[in-house]
């Protein structure tokens, strides 16, 4: 597991693709459960290790995640997502070419917790449906793909990938989301690749990053996305 961070107050990683943050029905191991662990060995800390999980990243996805090491950290960190004030920026692989090179993606999304899935509502006054926000740029093109990068400015579950759904350009590997464009066995190409954030405790204005896998289709785009780190 790479550590990019840590100090007393937060430990930030880069989680693994297809590993599940919290653990799941599959019984397959979770990232969290494995730094708590981890902290539990190194520190040789006895008893139950704290551990705040302060955002999500689904299971296919990799990337940054920032952990909080003390409640107090957690809930600063809470406070500055709910306030808008926790940056959020990935690099994603869509099907097909963008009409705009770049532009601001919103939409009222309802979340079937059933089923796991989440929809574009029709109205922006159905019951149930919250605002999605997100800004995105083309930063690169090839074999009908689009590499992008993007913005969050709400952080609604599965967003991105629904998102850019609604308007024709599924996520590469999105079986889910564009079960028409992708196929089984294909890696959804969605990356955490940015944080930005105040320190909870310092104050400090902190910048993270990291870059995606080089397997197929970011390869085709490493040039692309290097200019985002």
């Amino acid at each position: 597991m790479k550590i990019i961070f840590e100090d007393n107050h937060l430990l930030v990683v880069e989680k693994p693709v297809n590993m599940p943050v919290q653990g799941d029905s599959s019984g397959d191991p979770d990232l969290l459960s494995f730094l708590k662990n981890d902290l539990k060995v190194r520190y040789r800390k006895p008893g139950n290790v704290y551990l705040g999980l302060v955002h999500r990243l689904d299971r296919p996805v990799g990337g940054v995640m920032v952990f909080a090491k003390t409640s107090k950290a957690a809930a600063r960190l809470s406070a500055q997502i709910r306030d808008f004030q926790f940056g959020k920026y990935y690099l994603a692989v869509a099907r097909g070419l963008m009409k705009s090179r770049e532009g601001r993606l919103t939409n009222y999304l309802i979340k079937d917790y059933r089923r796991n899935l989440v929809t574009v509502a029709p109205d922006p006054n159905t019951p149930g449906a919250k605002e999605a926000l997100l800004d995105y740029r083309v930063i690169g093109e090839r074999e009908g793909l689009s590499l992008l990068s993007i913005s969050l400015g709400t952080g609604r579950s599965h967003q991105i990938r629904v998102q850019l759904a609604a308007i024709g350009h599924p996520l590469y590997g999105d079986q889910k989301y564009g079960p028409n464009l992708n196929r089984p066995g294909e890696q959804l190409a969605l990356y955490s690749f940015k944080v930005r954030f105040q320190h909870p405790t310092t104050k400090e204005p902190l910048e993270f990053k990291t870059a995606p896998p080089l397997d197929y289709p970011w390869t085709l785009f490493a040039e692309g996305f290097r200019g985002e780190l």
